[in-house]
């Protein structure tokens, strides 16, 4: 007999839904979709794993890694997952989550969960992971639920006194009961929709830097005012003023607006605005790179605004996402302004992502991007919390657009949005003359947060900075308990949403 353990495969999952059928004949809907396995095996091929005997699919096992904060002991199998999306893995979580464990009946003998257990724990210390979480069923308890509780019930299996297929395997393998879950599997009748919680944890992790310990985010929005630099170093002390007072209030992330830097062009009126903005652009690499550095010294995450980038011969306008670990993020603006089309020639990107963060994930828009819902919707899906919106308005109207559409996609997708631009005047830049900015932070509109939706906003036309908390739970209540529940409610069954690559 030869028994092999490896990565899971998308050429497994006619054996694998084979096994799962086996596996589980009790249950409806007892298999994962070819689909499932597809994300699973894209976004985190080294927790997908399967035991083969001679050759053929034994056992399985699937995990993601998650931002336990975000979810907290009192979670549900569907948030947990994204509703199996599994938009909640995050490449910089602090824990691995398992979702499915399983034995094709024919191989129950061989101890194979025990070698899935073991090859868990062992990928949980290579990633430098906290622990090993699970939602157990307690498959068993139907029959003892007259004359038990769900407590006594585990503490007779932890005793021995019962035997639960699940339960005491899990126990076993050093697993520890942290928490009894209830509606964690609706629709979980043997368990009677109760599940226990719990944990393994990794005795050799080692704490990381600038790990998210609480729900609650601090913003540091700038509110720049658009002024002459005789050279580069007078832009970047601005810049690293700013910075430095964000920092010093251990904001999390700070954030710049839109082509901020374009007072550099002053020295440039000669050439015309497609050419001055190329020549800007030359300069934007040793930029990024500058500021990424007090990212780091500062210990803050940092929304560079945006700036001009030439690629193959286009023009782009593109925000940097510069983590304080020294990490480096892009995204192009999508939607160009007739303006920026006319006078520069620039062209728009074709992505669309959120970003792993140290305090979860998040999604960047530039300007008038934020202005196609879509775009927030897809990154919403795709687990955005906190939207960052850099722009540049020159007057009020167009600042109205940007700030009512913002105000919008974070009552519609339930989030947070941030808001900085310009302000103030620039004579003798061409296109740059004047602007009209307000910066703000925009929330749901329900009980948990202001009653106007808007946790802050600065003073309109003033160089200033604002300093704002939000709390990533909030977003979790209303989601299940708000009085209006958008990202819930809609209805998938008459309309989708979806990227086309």
């Amino acid at each position: 007999m030869q028994v092999e353990i490896r990565k899971l495969h998308l050429d497994d999952y006619d054996e694998l839904r084979e096994a799962m059928q086996e596996a589980y004949p009790e249950m409806e809907d007892n298999t994962w979709s070819k689909r499932n396995i597809q994300k699973l095996t894209s976004i985190f091929p080294d927790g997908q794993m399967c035991i083969t005997v001679d050759g053929k699919l034994a056992a399985a096992a699937l995990s993601i890694v998650v931002q336990y904060e975000l979810y907290g002991d009192q979670h549900t199998y569907d948030e947990i997952t994204g509703h199996e999306t599994f938009n909640t893995h995050s490449n910089i979580g602090n824990v691995l989550y398992g979702i499915e464990i399983f034995v094709h009946p024919d191989f129950r003998s061989l101890r194979l969960g025990r070698r899935l257990y073991d090859a868990r724990k062992e990928l949980c210390e290579i990633k430098n992971l906290r622990s090993i979480v699970i939602g157990g069923r307690i498959p068993s308890y139907h029959l003892y639920s007259d004359e038990l509780t769900p407590r006594e019930y585990i503490r007779k299996v932890r005793t021995k006194e019962i035997y639960d297929p699940v339960l005491s395997f899990q126990l076993s393998n050093d697993f520890s009961p942290t928490k009894v879950l209830k509606n964690y599997l609706p629709g979980d009748t043997e368990s009677e929709d109760y599940a226990v919680l719990l944990q393994w944890n990794n005795i050799y992790y080692t704490a990381k830097p600038n790990t998210m310990q609480d729900s609650v985010i601090r913003l540091g929005l700038v509110q720049w005012q658009m002024r002459h630099f005789k050279d580069i170093d007078a832009f970047y002390q601005q810049v690293e003023f700013f910075v430095d007072v964000v920092g010093s209030y251990n904001a999390d992330f700070c954030l710049f607006p839109e082509l901020f830097n374009t007072p550099l062009l002053a020295g440039l009126n000669h050439l015309n605005p497609r050419e001055a903005m190329e020549e800007l652009a030359k300069m934007t690499e040793e930029i990024r790179d500058k500021i990424s550095q007090f990212a780091v010294s500062y210990n803050v995450n940092i929304i560079s605004g945006s700036m001009p980038l030439v690629e193959d011969g286009n023009l782009y306008n593109v925000s940097y996402l510069l983590h304080r670990d020294g990490k480096i993020d892009e995204c192009r603006k999508i939607h160009i302004t007739p303006n920026e089309r006319n006078y520069y020639g620039m062209v728009g990107g074709n992505e669309v992502k959120v970003f792993d963060t140290d305090c979860g994930k998040v999604g960047v828009v530039v300007c008038y991007d934020v202005e196609f819902p879509e775009l927030p919707r897809i990154l919403a899906d795709q687990g955005m919390k906190i939207l960052f919106v850099p722009y540049l308005t020159d007057t009020q109207n167009a600042y109205m657009r940007v700030r009512n559409c913002s105000a919008a996609r974070a009552i519609e997708n339930e989030c947070y949005v941030a808001i900085a631009g310009c302000v103030g005047n620039l004579p003798g830049v061409s296109n740059m003359d004047i602007q009209f900015g307000q910066a703000a932070v925009f929330t749901p509109s329900d009980f948990a947060f202001p009653s106007n939706a808007i946790k802050g906003e600065a003073t309109p036309n003033t160089e200033m900075t604002l300093v704002v908390d939000v709390d990533l739970n909030l977003l979790k209540e209303v989601h299940y308990n708000g009085a209006a529940q958008t990202m819930r409610d809609r209805r998938k069954d008459i309309y989708d949403l979806r990227l086309r690559n």
